[in-house]
């Protein structure tokens, strides 16, 4: 028997491959098929299943390329319809692989398909659950994702309360559980970086199973607190359940060298330039109007949530050779209209005798000598704003920045910073396209800050005053 996890830190997301007796399955699959596939041939398997925990919102899955390619059946819980041929299993349905049986669990709560996999061994032994987003590792998933007219998100976490009790807890402690996901990911709100773990160990630690704990405690706990959704996720829900472009016609439209003349005339027909390179390499020098997100950082999720228009045309800079890495995460989110990338990238650019932008940065010591007389603006998450942050200054969070730049005054000069000094130039490469110019990038974030005589507060909530 082989289980194996394959994690993706950009998306935080966990995809699974099982394969025994020359038979294989895959759970929730990244957009590329080529792994798997791979995987399979490599050990004279063949793959039989494609199993679905519940239609992704946070990522596209290769389901559909997966089995065009394999000839495997797609299976989704019970309640799903898809415009694409696909099994939807029953509660307790079991799918033979090999010597193993894959038990369906259906266990609605993160949305109303959702189910859990249970693994049972040759010997009849239950052994692991592929949870999906329904039980994470330190949380469970947030239940406002698939609320329609008629279902609300306090149904939809009552839901999860009695599917966590009756499907999940009663099994043995000593499970193993392979989670959809781990800490980074927007799926959930208090996420481990640990990405296996024990029920047992669950049982102890995550708030969300507390033996004594009400099914009203529970809806309260776990609507509390969550930060909407980024935009992009019911359009990737939606291509889930409907089907998508072939990713290797993606990747070959998205991987043409375009001539400078060429990429000049593609933006001028309103594609969007993607500036991908590191933020010190963006810093030194690009071209006017580029949206700044570099693939060293969580690059699939902040695309999905600063470019609103999931059939924008995008053309890239990039590194050399990282043209197609940028493709492939930009359909990981539903991203399927690059064009091409900038060959030669800014350098040909300018050799071809068109200016660059740069952007002013400063040290985290030369903002302390300034703190009262200059404008700080802080573009980290609610939560670590919150947490701790400089005094007076004006928060900003990025995941809203199109929304909360109304705080600001485009004629005024702002230091921007994040935690470490990636966000701060996303923020600042969406600003300078809204027609900010004075904007000067804190190097090293916050993390630089407090190692200054920079002054920090926390913040207070106002119930608490008295």
């Amino acid at each position: 028997m082989i289980v194996e996890q394959i994690y993706t830190k950009c998306l935080a997301e966990a995809a699974y491959y099982i394969e025994s007796n020359g038979e294989a399955a895959v759970i929730d699959p990244l957009r590329e098929s080529a792994p798997y596939i791979e995987m399979a041939e490599k050990n004279g398997a063949k793959i039989k299943y494609v199993f679905e925990t519940h239609f992704h919102a946070d990522f596209v899955s290769g389901h559909v390329d997966l089995a065009t390619k394999t000839g495997a059946s797609i299976v989704f819980g019970p309640t799903a319809k898809t415009n694409f041929e696909s099994v939807v299993a029953e509660d307790n349905q079991e799918f033979k692989v090999g010597a193993l049986t894959i038990k369906v669990l259906h266990t609605p709560g993160h949305t109303p398909e959702s189910v859990t996999y249970l693994l049972i061994d040759a010997e009849g032994k239950e052994t692991a659950i592929f949870s999906g987003d329904t039980l994470f590792l330190g949380d469970v998933g947030r239940p406002d994702l698939a609320i329609k007219s008629d279902l609300t998100q306090e149904d939809l976490a009552g839901m999860l309360f009695d599917s966590l009790r009756n499907k999940i807890m009663t099994l043995p402690d000593d499970i193993t559980i392979y989670p959809g996901h781990g800490a980074g990911s927007s799926c959930g709100k208090n996420m481990s970086s640990e990405t296996v773990g024990s029920l047992g160990e669950q049982k102890k630690s995550n708030y969300a199973l507390r033996a004594d704990m009400t099914k009203e405690e529970f809806i309260k706990e776990v609507t509390t607190g969550i930060l909407p959704p980024p935009q992009y996720f019911p359009k990737n829900a939606q291509m889930n359940k409907t089907g998508y472009l072939s990713f290797d016609e993606v990747i070959d439209k998205g991987t043409k060298a375009l001539s400078v003349e060429d990429f000049k005339k593609e933006v001028a027909n309103g594609a969007l330039i993607l500036d991908v390179r590191t933020q010190a390499d963006f810093s030194k020098g690009f071209v006017k109007d580029s949206l700044f997100i570099g693939l060293n950082g969580t690059f699939a999720m902040w695309v999905g949530a600063l470019i609103e228009n999931i059939q924008q045309k995008i053309v890239l800079v990039t590194p050399e050779g990282a043209e197609e890495e940028a493709v492939v995460r930009l359909a990981r989110v539903g991203y399927d209209h690059c064009i091409g990338y900038l060959k030669g990238g800014v350098e040909a650019y300018a050799n071809a005798g068109n200016s660059l932008e740069t952007l002013t940065s400063v040290t985290a010591e030369e903002l302390a000598s300034k703190v009262g007389t200059v404008e700080i603006v802080d573009v980290r998450k609610p939560g670590e704003y919150e947490a701790e942050h400089i005094e007076n200054v004006t928060h900003c969070a990025l995941d809203f920045i199109e929304k909360e730049q109304t705080k600001l005054d485009k004629n005024k000069e702002y230091y921007v910073h994040c935690a470490g000094g990636y966000r701060s130039v996303i923020a600042i490469s969406v600003l300078k396209r809204n027609g900010f110019t004075n904007l000067i990038d804190v190097l090293g974030g916050f993390g630089a800050i407090q190692k200054t005589n920079i002054p920090v507060t926390n913040f207070v909530c106002p119930s608490t005053l008295k």
